[in-house]
């Protein structure tokens, strides 16, 4: 835990706040991308140890908040079927459909199981030859690797009952969206540290120069994110626009080259839809042509379903950085963990978790 605990000291974190409460002689906005970052800004109250002058907005980096409805309620469709094993990763287990989640699923009679990795899935498929396996694909660019090389390792097994239900999303779609609106606050964006280890962070140049905002690829620790945050200032300060790299220990440039070789192979980009803000043009992946046998929207004929989200959720919004959770008239009171309204209440990325979790809507509710 040594390398571990330096990230976290406490000393090192306060040092860096003064830094950043020197720096900031204007008001700034900032948005971390991803939900993990979200967790630990809360979860360590950065948020509220930064200087007034700046604001944290949370982004849509949480790939179970932002895994549209329909897509859940085709997942529920598919794990109902007779002789289905439907796997997935266990945070999508909870996350409400139009009616119900795939633990209500399983609460009825459902063959649903929890995985650890796509490649298990695969492993299950062998194993039960006469059942129709399917896994649940969904997340950034950080998990499109493993997900397709399932798809690789099946074809190459000859695998006839594997299949995949395909919701991958990308992160640059999403900047440009964000920033392009016309209710856009970023003025700086965090990002996400473990994406652009696969990814690299060449993406972010031309987004930097288009729109002039800093993009800074950042860790999961305080002391990351704190570091992250003062090199965002000191580029708005300072009139700089451009992608600084300040988790040089994960992160290069140019990312993991086999894995994007990997992601081209079986994925091609596609327009996708978010949950609670539409649909971003090529912001999503899907399987190529060559790969479309292990299609599970194809191979279950659920490519029809469509879904309307709840008017209550405010998710859309807070997942753009245009409010917060506790602005949510039902966060904490009709939407909570144990009846979420949304996949950012139950989500373990997601930021209604985070600031129920840590007790945001206790002090809301005293405020």
């Amino acid at each position: 835990m040594r390398y571990v605990s330096e990230y976290r000291d406490a000393g090192l974190v306060r040092g860096v706040l003064e830094d950043i409460r020197r720096a900031a002689t204007r008001p700034w906005v900032l948005m971390e991308i991803c939900g993990g970052q979200t967790h630990a800004i809360v979860r360590h109250g950065i948020d509220q140890l930064l200087p007034p002058e700046i604001e944290l907005v949370h982004g849509p980096g949480c790939p179970v908040c932002v895994t549209p409805l329909e897509l859940i309620d085709k997942a529920l469709a598919i794990a109902s079927q007779p002789g289905v094993i439907f796997t997935s990763y266990g945070d999508m287990l909870r996350v409400p459909g139009s009616g119900r989640d795939l633990f209500s699923v399983r609460a009825s009679g459902g063959d649903v199981r929890v995985v650890y990795s796509p490649l298990d899935a695969v492993k299950i498929a062998r194993q039960n030859p006469d059942r129709q396996v399917v896994f649940f694909a969904i997340g950034f660019e950080t998990t499109a690797p493993p997900n397709a090389m399932s798809v690789v390792q099946a074809k190459a097994l000859g695998l006839k009952n594997y299949s995949v239900l395909v919701s991958h999303v990308c992160v640059p779609p999403a900047m440009h969206a964000i920033l392009g609106s016309p209710d856009n606050r970023v003025q700086g964006f965090l990002a996400a540290g473990h994406v652009c280890a696969v990814m690299g962070y060449w993406e972010y140049e031309p987004i930097a120069e288009k729109y002039g905002v800093p993009i800074v690829v950042t860790g999961f620790e305080p002391l990351d994110i704190v570091q992250g945050i003062l090199v965002a200032v000191r580029q708005l300060e300072q009139g700089r626009v451009g992608v600084e790299n300040a988790y040089p220990r994960a992160v290069r440039r140019e990312g993991n080259q086999p894995a994007q070789a990997l992601i081209r192979k079986v994925f091609e980009p596609c327009d996708r839809k978010w949950r609670g803000i539409g649909t971003i043009p090529t912001s999503g992946w899907r399987l190529r042509p060559e790969y479309a046998e292990f299609d599970a929207e194809r191979r279950f004929d659920v490519r029809a379903i469509q879904s309307e989200e709840s008017p209550l959720c405010i998710a859309g919004q807070i997942l753009q950085g245009l409010k917060k959770p506790h602005d949510c008239p039902a966060f904490g009171q009709a939407c909570t963990p144990e009846r979420p309204l949304g996949a950012t209440m139950v989500s373990a990325e997601g930021a209604c978790a985070a600031y129920y979790q840590y007790g945001r809507h206790l002090v809301s509710a005293e405020g």
